[in-house]
């Protein structure tokens, strides 16, 4: 499997299969054991119909056997047996920190009034009162709560990604983890072990072809994100191995998400994390009930890399080295709110408006050309005419030449950036109208590639930036806190209290205390 970023690597521990994820904080700081028993395994053969989880008991499974199992059983199989001993403390901690990113980002799509038609939907579904979502005044069902929330996280796209896998990570699990949790009554280990295990699932979907479901025009977000549902809310029901293969089984039927809307302007893909959590809770309860899926949904003759991407894989390629390899440290918080594979030309469009002051700002600026690589082209560059005039902020936030224009003119690029007022800005747009691209290969995933802008002022100057290329380091601690009292409207009592919580997640009792700190963040004014 290609993985471009700094994922952990830890030795592989043999441990106690269990039906439930562990549920003492105490498991979580002890080393791993080396104790083992015999692993449960999911049946790999039609069954009578009736709820998987009655009557199964353990089968005996020669090791030559497993190596050729399907992608999805040995995923099922390592995802019930996860236990907060197998997962590294450095792997906990960013867990936490990608899960407060992307609470923050929550926060700041319901503060602005962002996802309400998902809102009202999900208020519409209703159904038991099973998770509180920050925004909707009642609980809801878990199902149409994790559309809301997944809605809400990636609505101002200033969520996470792994470039790598050019996969939206925490809006990938944090709908499906914080919709399931009240209802299962999990408590911070069995979150943080269930989140573990949504992560390492999407990201490991999307790095079984990276920037193949792109190229097809097909969101590679919403197809990792319905299987990361899946198995998230399997692992908090503590549903058995065999469930769980059959969720991703039948969540698969769900995977996809179109980019038709770079075409467009419409917000659709801000949709993706919510349809795609929605579908992952419902595939879990389908298969609990009796339903069944195919177990070569991912690397199968008509499988989700067949389909979707036109790529083969091998369960090997996708799950070899599961308990091995943890990609989740490699996730990079954004520093802006827009289309990842933006981000280094913005880089160097922020040194290039500091180059400019001493010949008087962008008003000295001919022309300025943008290197990028072939599979950005098509996604912020074309068709030009809606890069360089954004019809909708939606649009701006996936514009090459308008983005750029911001912040060689600014200096700086937030969400204010991105106010529909914003396209109207006569001395933006004019800039905007002067940026073109040229293409270059680079030799590896296209959100890393470097940054080039190539100025040319009108009295001849040129000036050239370059921010070098390859991973990142992600963002500490410290700036994702204050990215995320930021978005939750300013630092205060409230909002130190609720990141003190997410960033000990193993210690909580539950869900239940950080939903309810991040509706009274809500309900209360900004900080000033």
């Amino acid at each position: 499997m290609t993985d471009t970023g700094r994922p952990h690597t830890v030795p592989a521990t043999p441990g106690r299969p269990l039906a439930t994820p562990a549920t003492t904080a105490s498991a979580v700081a002890e080393p791993a054991t080396a104790e083992a028993t015999g692993p449960a395994h999911p049946h790999p053969h039609p069954h009578a119909h009736g709820p998987h989880d009655a009557g199964h008991g353990h089968s005996h499974t020669h090791p030559d056997d497993l190596a050729r199992e399907p992608a999805a059983v040995q995923l099922a199989r390592w995802a019930v047996e996860l236990t907060p001993a197998k997962i590294p403390s450095v792997i906990r901690r960013a867990l936490c920190r990608q899960l407060l990113d992307g609470l923050g980002c929550v926060l700041a799509a319901a503060r602005g009034g962002q996802a309400a038609p998902a809102l009202s939907v999900a208020a519409a579904l209703g159904g038991p009162p099973e998770a509180v979502v920050p925004g909707l005044a009642a609980p809801v069902g878990a199902p149409a709560a994790a559309l809301a929330l997944g809605a809400l996280v990636h609505a101002l796209d200033c969520d996470d990604t792994h470039p790598g896998a050019l996969v939206h990570a925490t809006a990938a699990v944090l709908p499906a983890l914080f919709a399931s949790a009240a209802a299962a009554r999990a408590d911070g280990p069995a979150l943080l072990t269930a989140a573990a295990a949504g992560y390492e699932t999407a990201l490991r979907v999307g790095l079984g072809a990276p920037y193949r479901f792109h190229a097809r025009g097909v969101h590679a977000t919403q197809v990792a994100a319905v299987f990361a549902a899946a198995v998230t809310s399997s692992v908090l029901q503590g549903r058995s191995a065999e469930v769980t293969a059959h969720a991703l089984g039948i969540a698969g039927s769900s995977a996809g998400g179109l980019l038709e809307f770079l075409d467009t302007g419409s917000d659709t893909k801000s949709l993706h994390p919510g349809l795609a959590a929605h579908a992952g809770l419902l595939a879990t309860r389908l298969a609990a009930a009796g339903a069944e899926g195919p177990s070569t949904v991912l690397e199968g003759r008509h499988g989700v890399y067949t389909a979707l991407a036109g790529h083969t894989v091998t369960a090997d390629e996708i799950v070899g080295d599961l308990g091995e390899m943890w990609h989740v440290s490699a996730v990079q918080s954004k520093l802006y709110p827009c289309c990842h594979l933006l981000h280094r030309t913005l880089d160097a469009a922020a040194s290039l408006h500091a180059r400019l002051i001493p010949y008087g700002g962008t008003s000295a600026l001919a022309s300025v050309v943008a290197e990028v690589p072939p599979g950005t082209e098509p996604v912020v560059c074309v068709p030009r005419p809606h890069r360089v005039a954004p019809r909708t902020a939606y649009e701006a936030k996936f514009s090459l030449p308008f983005s750029t224009a911001l912040m060689v003119h600014d200096g700086t690029l937030s969400l204010a950036s991105y106010r529909a007022d914003a396209l109207l800005r006569p001395d933006v747009t004019a800039l905007a109208a002067r940026v073109t691209h040229t293409v270059r290969a680079y030799d590896g995933p296209d959100a890393e590639a470097p940054g080039v802008l190539r100025a040319l002022l009108h009295d001849g100057t040129a000036l050239d930036v370059r921010i070098e290329g390859g991973p990142v380091r992600p963002p500490d601690t410290a700036r994702v806190v204050a990215r995320f009292h930021a978005n939750a409207g300013g630092e205060s009592a409230l909002t130190r209290e609720l990141a003190g919580r997410v960033l000990r997640l193993d210690r909580e009792d539950g869900i239940d205390a950080v939903l309810a700190l991040a509706s009274a963040i809500l309900a209360a004014p900004p900080v000033l």
